[in-house]
């Protein structure tokens, strides 16, 4: 290559790493440091959370134990509290109700109509109160989850309204979260 050929590439190379850097720049300086925060993504004034056992309106018996336990277990992984059980010394309590546990029917046979693919809905109102201060931290919030199964592949209804469970579980940590 020539001298003169090196130089503007050179040249072309050094202009383009400014403008990237003084667009990066541009990109940061745009927002407020104030919009960012640096802590826990969850209250940080909460220590201990007593869970209720959730009730179920559904006909489906035993549902709530697995939705109950999974959102134990959620919030002993996911969030820095310690589930609790005794309510005179938790920090806030965590109730909820199981509205429906259903079934719909994704995918069928096309001349038979067979279902081959279906899935199991759950669906949860949950509240979450701060005993100390009698705030609601979570009014009644709806909470929905599925999964879908398929008995060809030895899936069962119970496979997947277990998976929904944890879904809607998942899904009611998630609302524990502070508002950004």
């Amino acid at each position: 290559m020539q001298k003169s050929t090196v130089s503007s590439v050179i040249r072309t190379c050094l202009v383009a790493a400014a403008i990237m850097v003084v667009h990066g720049l541009a990109g940061c300086g745009a927002g407020s440091f104030d919009d960012y925060q640096n802590g826990w993504l969850y209250p940080a004034d909460i220590e201990t959370v007593y869970v209720e056992m959730f009730d179920s309106s559904d006909f489906r018996r035993g549902r709530e134990y697995v939705l109950t336990d999974a959102i134990c277990k959620r919030i002993e992984t996911d969030t820095p509290y310690k589930i609790v059980s005794d309510v005179n010394v938790a920090d806030t309590i965590l109730s909820g109700q199981i509205n429906a546990i259903y079934q719909g029917v994704l995918t069928g046979e096309r001349y038979e109509g067979n279902p081959l693919e279906l899935e199991a809905i759950v669906t949860v109102n949950v509240s979450w109160k701060n005993l100390r201060t009698g705030d609601l931290l979570i009014d009644n919030e709806h909470v929905s989850a599925w999964a879908s199964y398929s008995t060809q592949l030895g899936q069962s209804f119970d496979y997947a309204s277990n998976v929904a469970a944890n879904r809607a579980a998942q899904r009611v940590v998630e609302l524990m979260e502070v508002e950004w």
